[in-house]
């Protein structure tokens, strides 16, 4: 199947006219024409209209957007911005999908958990805009995701070995309070068919641990991540990190060891044998993990001093295994204000 893009844009294209947003002045110097598209040289393409009929073409309206089947193959397609297809059960593979992946991410996973994406499905990104920064961010989602980074003017060759570049196996996603290091990680993720998110405060997860303003943000993670991602509320990371062999993101790194000093009496007597053994077996759990895992901690230093013993006594231990698992990491980055700054 041969797909020609003409426009990989929204219904106003990128920038869109008028719009002074930074995301717009920065695709200034590499705009992006409404979407449309060719399949075959015969079936066209275009935001909010119905393919038109062909012969040797079997087109089928689903959930979301179009099937399109021909004798070069099958194409999966958005309706609009924001749609996202849902194909009926019994749906075989699809050689080309044109998806709106900023509008949500997980439908990506959940196709290839369905087994209607696979690795010689060549994925695109269409009706891209200003609900992103720039360009060279949607490159790189595109990227982690393993789709192609599709701009006007390219063709599509399925079936074909979709993407070369293989993500990182361990990264360590740091950032400060509310600096967007989770979304981050989710992010990185959203593509992958098995998840296992492991939430390292059980206490506050299940209950938000009488605190209402903790519970709000234990309910707006849960919203946010997909449904079928399996949660696991639990302590036992290195149990986890040895036994998963699908993508396992765990949030957060600072949780389990605020958890584990309490378990090991560290606030009162101080850092000991215990808590030394319990980090050395995560180390070493994190340095042997089997599948993608993602990992999300606290960076230190970042605010005031801690005005209390226990306050020191967690930054520094924090700080510490910090250092030991970016040590062990494929990448490490940093999320400040929502931007990520990879750490070389």
């Amino acid at each position: 199947m041969r797909v020609e893009l003409a426009g990989t844009g929204g219904p106003d294209g990128w920038p869109s006219p008028g719009c002074g947003c930074a995301s717009c002045r920065r695709a200034v110097g590499q705009p992006r024409r409404p979407f449309s598209a060719l399949v075959d040289g015969v079936v066209r393409l275009a935001s909010g209209e119905r393919p038109a009929a062909r012969a040797g073409y079997l087109i089928t309206s689903i959930e979301g957007g179009w099937d399109i089947a021909g004798p070069s193959g099958r194409l999966l397609c958005a309706g609009g911005p924001g749609s996202v297809p849902d194909p009926p059960p019994g749906t075989g593979r699809f050689d080309v999908a044109l998806l709106d992946l900023l509008a949500y991410p997980p439908q990506l996973g959940l196709l290839r958990r369905r087994g209607l994406v696979t690795g010689e499905t060549v994925v695109a990104p269409i009706y891209a805009g200003h609900q992103i920064s720039s360009a060279a961010e949607l490159t790189r989602r595109c990227l982690l995701w393993g789709v192609c980074p599709a701009q006007d003017g390219d063709t599509l060759v399925a079936p074909q070995r979709a993407s070369t570049v293989e993500p990182s196996p361990r990264v360590l996603v740091l950032g400060g309070a509310r600096s967007g290091k989770s979304t981050e990680a989710e992010m990185r993720l959203a593509g992958e068919p098995f998840v296992s998110y492991i939430a390292t405060d059980p206490g506050r997860e299940a209950g938000g641990g009488g605190d209402p303003a903790w519970a709000a943000r234990v309910a707006a993670h849960r919203a946010r991540r997909p449904a079928w991602w399996r949660t696991v509320e639990t302590m036992a990371v290195t149990g986890v990190l040895t036994r998963e062999r699908g993508a396992v993101l765990i949030d957060s790194v600072s949780g389990w060891l605020a958890g584990t000093m309490e378990a090991c009496g560290c606030w009162d007597r101080g850092p000991n044998q215990r808590l030394e053994q319990s980090i050395d077996e995560l180390a070493g759990a994190w340095r042997a993990s089997a599948g993608r895992v993602v990992a999300v901690s606290d960076e230190t230093g970042l605010g005031v001093v801690p005005p209390t013993r226990a306050g020191g006594l967690f930054r520094d231990q924090l700080g510490q295994l910090n250092q030991r698992l970016a040590a062990e990491s494929d990448e490490t980055v940093l999320v400040v204000a929502g931007r990520v700054i990879g750490l070389p």
